[in-house]
């Protein structure tokens, strides 16, 4: 069975069953979806595979939970989330003005849905202050959203090593870094951010690193993550985005470079006995990743 999901309206929306069609999707009649008309126009679709619709049930009629039936599960009500339901949940997302500022500007510009959502952003400041980071690495940063969210609670002598190749992103997030008052704490570094994560090893940064922050190329997550797995101290926490990819990790059919990688980064990660791990389903999915094991740079 296939599922249809207008990903333009968040980043996780919920499970819509049915017929597609170039510009609508009807709701199937079996699910109880609080909050939703019969069909509502779509910008884009992405199509994955999911479980029998057996395997999962509504609570009750007009209820915003399903339930799994596998006992395996202990029948856990999980939370599905709406339009309406997520958009209340950003409603207490505490943005500071310059980050909305960057946020919307970034909307205007091609590949805006490449900036994490301000649920995320909040989720990697908390994390960042959490732990007391000082030292800090994000490898991608776009227009800098995520990076600023970091620099914006970093001690005053905090580092922030910000790796983007893309030129015009970087005059967007410098810019942004410079209202802000924390361009003194983050070091832009315009390369390919292995390269640049090679050096920073070579000049003896090894096991130095409080924090980190993937969201660059899906085809080098792995190679991205053993670089900053040298980086980052024992106890350090590396953050990793996208490892849901639209849902199409979990769609068998799904087989693009891109989705690939990433079903095939998660299982290696899952597996990776160096990390303690915690898949989040905010945003595209995000997977906390704590060092733990002591091993060579």
């Amino acid at each position: 069975m296939s599922i249809w999901v207008p990903v333009h309206i968040f980043k996780n929306p919920c499970f819509i069953f049915g017929r597609r069609s170039r510009f609508t999707c009807r709701l199937d009649p079996r699910l109880h979806i609080h909050g939703f008309v019969d069909s509502f126009a779509i910008k884009r679709l992405v199509s994955f595979t999911t479980v029998p619709f057996h395997q999962i049930q509504a609570c009750k009629p007009g209820d915003d939970t399903v339930m799994s039936a596998n006992v395996n599960y202990g029948g856990k009500q999980v939370v599905s989330v709406t339009p309406q339901l997520y958009s209340y949940a950003l409603s207490n997302v505490r943005e500071p003005e310059i980050l909305r500022e960057l946020r919307e500007e970034t909307a205007t510009m091609q590949g805006s849905q490449m900036q994490v959502s301000p649920d995320q952003a909040q989720l990697l400041a908390m994390l960042v202050q959490v732990q007391g980071a000082k030292r800090c690495i994000e490898v991608g940063i776009f227009t800098g959203y995520s990076s600023l969210a970091v620099a914006l609670v970093l001690p005053e002598h905090g580092h922030l090593v910000a790796c983007e190749r893309d030129e015009k992103s970087i005059e967007v997030a410098k810019r942004y870094y410079v209202r802000a008052g924390v361009s003194s704490k983050v070091d832009v570094r315009h390369d390919i951010a292995a390269n640049t994560l090679r050096s920073m090893i070579q000049n003896g940064e090894g096991c130095s690193y409080d924090f980190a922050f993937i969201d660059a190329d899906k085809k080098m997550y792995q190679e991205y993550f053993e670089l900053l797995l040298k980086l980052v101290k024992v106890g350090g926490v590396i953050v990793v985005d996208n490892v849901l990819w639209h849902g199409r990790v979990a769609d068998p059919l799904a087989n693009d470079a891109k989705t690939v990688s990433i079903r095939s980064f998660n299982r290696t990660l899952f597996e990776d006995s160096r990390v303690d791990i915690s898949m989040v389903p905010i945003g595209d999915g995000m997977t906390i990743c704590r060092k733990r094991q002591l091993f060579s740079p």
